[in-house]
């Protein structure tokens, strides 16, 4: 049993009950009452054979005293207040832990646990400030950089689930995703009504996924979502105590989501035979297993490096040439600000991501060579549109690996000395002689900076909207 502070609780519970002290107890079982002590306040782990013998000295069974559940709503509330106090939010306070006694009321501790209550929350409110947030997801790509974007744990979770389903081969049908559900005891339910804050809602009660609604053209994203869904209960995830553990959960399930829809083994085996052809294509990779073109690439860049021997680069950049994904583990300088996050930094407006958006024709990638001071990198850009903007992505690599890409015979090719200011973001001299101070233009100000996180369990999804919405839908439940 994992949990001593419990299992503590659930001893003194029926010690007392039996009329037990400590060391009456600890005669009839052969130890001392102040070991039994610090068993019963769960700081120390009994053996198996002690236990029994203590479940038979007070006329128990022994599967009683191993219930996980607290053996009554006082001992629920020293359990709350035990683990809230040993969390790291109360310690950075320096403040002392209080132990109840038997004088201690029960309104005194609801009160105590109802001020840890509160002081949580107030710390996952925190958790969602722009500062954070930034810092949490700068750590986050600083540590995935060190395993070269690959996470094998999943990868074998993904293929047993795909095993269970019988799939090996072609793409991920919607069947196959909705087997996959079931198998967790889950329905696919899709609804026109999901919170505006939410891409999808897991009802644990009623073992539903809700999505959106079946018509979407295409339906990629679907699975996808689904998928997503499912990963939080796959891999174990509990409510995020911080913005750091939201980002790597958010990351975690999206390449679960990944490694399902492309399967590892199918994956590397046609990537293996692209690269064998000199024809490395993200777009054919796309199209075999019937995904977007950015879950490609960044599928891409989970097994370049591991399965290809193949450094290289990922960015989603806006139209504006502001970032909001990025990756890298061959040395590619990216734009980044004092506090080393590069997302909302401006990339050079002569790398592929940006020179792209200039083109007539993007039904196909844009193909470019560009010279750093870093070196010379070869970058495979697809442009694509949103409601709010249009976008790029990119998948680049060294100059020396671009002989197995295709599209390496372009003749594009463009300079970059950023973050020399002088490379792209400064005016021409005669720009700035003829307009300085001639001109004034209002700025058009982006809504997320003025507009925080709805503060959540969950960053980013407003509490109320979402349980609003299941207490709606629980009541379609047969």
């Amino acid at each position: 049993m994992n949990d001593l502070v419990t299992l503590g609780q659930r001893i003194r519970h029926f010690r007392t009950g039996a009329g037990l002290t400590l060391d009456q107890l600890g005669e009839k079982v052969g130890i001392a009452g102040s070991q039994l002590s610090l068993m019963e306040n769960g700081r120390r782990e009994p053996r198996l054979t002690l236990l029994s013998a203590i479940a038979g000295a007070v006329g128990i069974q022994l599967a009683q005293l191993l219930d996980d559940a607290p053996p009554s709503k006082r001992a629920a509330l020293e359990i709350e207040l035990d683990r809230a106090q040993r969390s790291s939010v109360y310690a950075s306070l320096g403040l002392p832990s209080i132990r109840p006694a038997k004088g201690t009321s029960d309104e005194t501790l609801e009160a105590l646990v109802g001020l840890h209550r509160e002081l949580n929350r107030r710390a996952r409110e925190a958790i969602a400030t722009p500062e954070e947030a930034r810092r949490a997801n700068t750590e986050l790509r600083q540590h995935m950089r060190t395993l070269n974007n690959y996470l094998p744990d999943i990868e074998e979770i993904a293929e047993k689930m795909l095993a269970d389903v019988g799939h090996s081969t072609g793409a991920l049908t919607h069947r196959s995703v909705s087997r996959m559900a079931e198998r967790l005891g889950f329905e696919l339910v899709h609804v026109n009504d999901l919170p505006h804050s939410a891409r999808s809602v897991t009802d644990l009660e009623n073992g539903r996924i809700y999505l959106p609604p079946a018509s979407i053209p295409g339906g990629h994203g679907l699975r996808g979502m689904a998928l997503q869904a499912m990963g939080h209960r796959v891999l174990g995830h509990e409510n995020p105590a911080t913005y750091a553990d939201f980002l790597k959960q958010r990351l975690e399930i999206n390449y679960f989501a990944g490694s399902v829809l492309m399967p590892r083994r199918q994956s590397v085996q046609f990537l293996q035979a692209a690269k064998a052809d000199r024809n490395i294509a993200v777009e054919d990779f796309r199209d075999a297993f019937g995904v977007t073109h950015e879950a490609a690439a960044l599928r891409f860049t989970n097994l370049a490096t591991a399965h290809l021997d193949l450094e290289l680069h990922f960015l989603r950049v806006g139209d504006d040439g502001a970032v909001s994904k990025a990756y890298e583990n061959d040395e590619l300088r990216l734009p980044v600000d004092v506090t080393g996050s590069t997302e909302g930094q401006l990339v050079c407006r002569h790398w592929s991501a940006r020179t792209a958006f200039t083109r007539t024709n993007r039904t196909t990638e844009f193909y470019q060579y560009t010279d750093t001071p870093e070196g010379t990198f070869f970058d495979s850009t697809q442009t694509g549109t949103t409601d709010a903007e249009e976008f790029s992505i990119t998948i680049g690599v060294p100059f020396a690996h671009s002989k197995w890409f295709r599209g390496r015979e372009t003749t594009n090719r463009t300079r970059s000395t950023c973050p020399d200011e002088s490379c792209c973001r400064r005016p021409e001299s005669g720009l700035s002689e003829r307009w300085s101070g001639k001109a004034w233009s209002s700025a058009k100000l982006h809504a997320h900076i003025l507009s925080p996180l709805p503060s959540g369990t969950f960053p980013g999804v407003d509490d109320r909207e979402l349980y609003e919405f299941l207490e709606a839908h629980s009541a379609t439940v047969d």
